[in-house]
């Protein structure tokens, strides 16, 4: 197994070089003007991270919107990512999360009761935010998702998203690790937030972030976690009563069914209940097929326990609900776990206000 680890960095570090190379010189292109930024009259706000995947990109995502709402009318831009569409889609009730994807689908289902908010998915941020605009005029306030490394968008606010189990100070540029650029990139940003932090965090647990990622003055930093919901049937319409996680004991099982980036979370969360735990995980942003379906099957018809149930992700659900495979018969026992996003208080600093003044402060180009 060492010697296999060995082989594999050795292969993969001359590759990590010069991908990090390649990027280098692409963020001094931006910086010294050579490539252009795209400025708008409007606050931007990116949110984004260095690393690949699992941060909780979405969720904080929502939380933005969700405090912002009620001041600004606004647009929530993503590309989109594993759509099976290409350029510019606005969301509408007719959407779907294989044609808009299904994190802006889901950020689509929260908030489309909501008419000072419109969601549109494009790979071209620039076009897209153009196409919003001309589409709704009245936006004063746009969201860019997953875009610190979309560079041709001068953002007003930039905000960056670290995981707590993940540090980007612990790891390295791909190939070899996960970093879509180099660590120092982090400069960029406005806001840099550690997520998905434990329920108990010791003093020592601050200081290492704080100590690490090195911020300069400008920069404010700060760390969230997860609130866990109650249970949601995936299929209402199935089932006759919901389950309490608390309810469960050792003779209970669950199947945990995933296709999300990092799944240890949500799984440490179940753990600290009762019942038996088992997890069938695919990769990100899946789309589930019928041979998936069958496996899902055969594994919760393996499961040992007096009461058996699925359960997924709010991701994940929208892509299940889609699905015309998904067994009628295991429709009755699926449920999701809803998430939303906690800010740890560790000083006077508070993210809500802070994000409102860096809004206002930020000069409009």
């Amino acid at each position: 197994m060492a010697r296999n680890k060995i082989l594999s960095t050795t292969l993969l570090w001359p590759l990590s070089k010069i991908y990090g190379a390649v990027v280098g010189v692409r963020n001094w292109m931006f910086d010294i003007g050579i490539l252009k930024q795209n400025e708008f009259d409007i606050p931007i706000i990116s949110v984004g991270n260095i690393a690949v995947g699992g941060t909780g990109k979405t969720p904080h995502t929502e939380y933005i919107v969700d405090i912002l709402k009620d001041r600004y009318n606004i647009g929530i831009l993503s590309r989109g990512y594993k759509r099976k569409t290409r350029g510019f889609v606005l969301a509408d009730k007719s959407s779907s999360s294989i044609q808009i994807g299904d994190e802006p689908f889901q950020m689509y289902q929260k908030f489309k009761g909501h008419k000072t908010i419109t969601l549109a998915v494009c790979e071209n941020r620039c076009e897209g935010i153009k196409r919003m605009r001309e589409i709704n005029p009245a936006i004063n306030l746009l969201i860019l998702d997953d875009a610190f490394q979309h560079r041709y968008v001068k953002p007003k606010i930039s905000i960056v998203l670290t995981e707590f189990s993940r540090p980007i100070f612990n790891d390295k540029i791909m190939p070899l690790g996960r970093l879509r650029e180099p660590i120092h990139s982090v400069s960029r940003a406005d806001i840099v937030i550690v997520s998905k932090c434990p329920d108990v965090m010791k003093p020592i647990d601050y200081r290492v972030f704080k100590n690490n990622l090195n911020l300069y003055p400008y920069q404010n930093l700060f760390f969230s976690r997860y609130n866990y919901g109650d249970l949601i049937s995936v299929f209402p319409e199935k089932v006759t009563y919901i389950p309490n996680l608390e309810w469960l004991s050792k003779s209970d099982a669950i199947l945990v069914v995933t296709g999300i980036a990092n799944p240890r979370p949500l799984v440490k969360h179940l753990k600290k209940h009762k019942p038996i735990i088992k997890v069938k995980q695919f990769e990100d942003h899946h789309h589930y097929n019928a041979d998936d379906f069958k496996a899902i099957y055969t594994a919760f018809n393996n499961l040992k326990g007096d009461r058996k149930y699925i359960i997924t992700t709010e991701k994940d659900a929208v892509r299940l609900i889609e699905s015309q495979f998904f067994p009628d018969d295991l429709k009755p026992y699926i449920f999701y776990v809803p998430i939303n996003v906690q800010f740890i208080s560790t000083d006077t600093k508070s993210f809500d206000i802070e994000l409102y003044k860096l809004i206002m402060s930020k000069k409009l180009f």
